[in-house]
């Protein structure tokens, strides 16, 4: 592990330096993060990798630089509670398996920084990384929290935790002893709930920021239905316990209605994906502030490259086409619901740094443009634990700032031509 990382580190060098000078910057609009409206004009002073003032009357510093953006919109860096930055993109799955086999973790972890500058770039300062393997995520956050390489914030989950036989045992669909041995707590596979504790234990022993974990099938798993539960309550409730406390949120996968309840009995603080949720499971999760992140993108992907003729196993295909046809009417429920939504992408599935297409698809699926904003900013800074430092753009905030071209009110699509990225007072990318 210490071997890779220094050649990870070595590899990749900083592309851009802390600003030295405090940074006003202009566009013609701008969205704070948690307002019903943008504000016009949009104008921030920031110095020392924090806002010091929003707005027209704030005062400037005598050596600022001016980066005046035109007609642009100002916005808080843009979060994704759902990513998996240390896994590739592969259209070819059979390749993709292969590459699994094949490939050193070395390579791997410098693959993947080129997956996080992709998602920087796409203006996303910030992300959750819900699930890895061999510590690679660990590494990668490490890596960018000391400058050592580019990349959004992260807080990983190192392994995720699930049944044998469930979603998060890699070893489902392939013969007994392809791996060498059974996975047990360690990489994350737990029956019952004294190991369901040691698996968050472990996680945390070895640096998780957040605990994940599967409470029913997916759609990309060769053995199991994409709705069924594959967690007990007794499990969940000790996974969530377990996590809280110590201090730590807690993200289910769930498809499934049945197992998402289960989650959500447990308090669990977000449900991912939420295919086949029900009106029972919606309602709980208003009750009891339980966020749902449905990552569209992901069956969006998948059913486009089924179309244009990509390969998946009959197994899995069948469950893309179940997930797609109940998630747009479980979506438009949620939103009717008043249900709190967090955007996240479930990068990975489809190319790394188009995260802000899942903006889009919120609003095709009946989020207000605004809501769908908020989703990507103060919602999932609140769903993350960070919403006292970042997800707004305030005064004594960090300078997490993005800019996108025009109105993404009028036109929500602006949202995947980012013209400015600056995290922490450094400037990444500028017209």
């Amino acid at each position: 592990m210490r071997t890779f990382l220094y050649a990870l580190l070595a590899a990749v060098p900083m592309l851009a330096a802390d600003v030295a000078k405090p940074v006003v910057l202009k566009a013609a609009r701008m969205f704070d993060g948690h307002s019903n409206a943008l504000v016009t004009p949009g104008l921030v002073v920031v110095a020392d990798g924090k806002i010091l003032g929003v707005g027209p009357g704030t005062p400037i510093p005598s050596d600022a630089e001016t980066i005046d953006l035109g007609d642009a919109t100002l916005m808080p860096g843009f979060m994704d509670a759902h990513t998996h930055l240390s896994m590739p993109y592969n259209d070819d799955w059979k390749q993709a398996t292969i590459d699994n086999f094949r490939k050193p973790i070395p390579e791997v972890a410098l693959d993947a920084t080129e997956n996080l500058r992709k998602t920087l770039m796409a203006g996303f300062t910030t992300v959750r990384d819900v699930g890895s393997h061999d510590y690679i995520d660990v590494s990668l956050r490490n890596a960018v929290r000391s400058g050592k390489i580019v990349g959004p914030r992260m807080l990983v989950a190192v392994y995720s935790i699930g049944s044998t036989g469930g979603h998060c045992d890699d070893a489902s669909g392939f013969r007994p002893g392809i791996f060498g041995h059974e996975s047990g707590p360690g990489e994350g596979v737990i029956n019952g709930a004294d190991e369901a504790r040691k698996a968050v234990r472990m996680d945390l022993k070895y640096g998780a920021d957040v605990i994940k974990t599967c409470a029913t099938g997916g759609v990309l798993s060769l053995t199991d239905d994409v709705d069924a539960p594959q967690l007990t309550q007794e499990e969940l409730n000790a996974i969530v316990d377990e996590a809280h406390a110590a201090r730590r949120k807690s993200a289910a996968h769930a498809h499934g209605a049945t197992g998402a309840k289960r989650a959500i009995r447990a308090g669990i603080d977000s449900i991912e994906h939420g295919s086949f949720l029900d009106a029972e499971a919606l309602d709980m999760m208003k009750a009891k502030g339980t966020v749902l992140v449905p990552t569209l993108m992901a069956g969006w992907w998948l059913a486009d490259r089924m179309e244009h003729g990509a390969y998946l196993p009959p197994e899995i295909a069948v469950k893309v086409r179940q997930a797609v046809a109940s998630i747009s009417s479980m979506f438009r429920m949620a939103v009717d619901k008043g249900v709190i939504i967090g955007l996240g992408t479930d990068a990975a599935v489809e190319p790394h740094g188009l995260n802000a297409k899942e903006f889009e698809l919120m609003v095709k699926g009946g989020m207000k443009p605004l809501d769908a904003l908020k989703a990507g900013t103060s919602v999932d800074a609140e769903l993350l634990g960070l919403s006292k430092t970042l997800g707004t753009i305030e005064k004594g905030k960090i300078a997490d700032i993005v800019a996108v071209p025009g109105d993404p009110i009028r036109d929500i699509t602006a949202t995947q031509r980012v013209k400015f990225v600056m995290k922490e007072g450094v400037v990444y990318k500028r017209p």
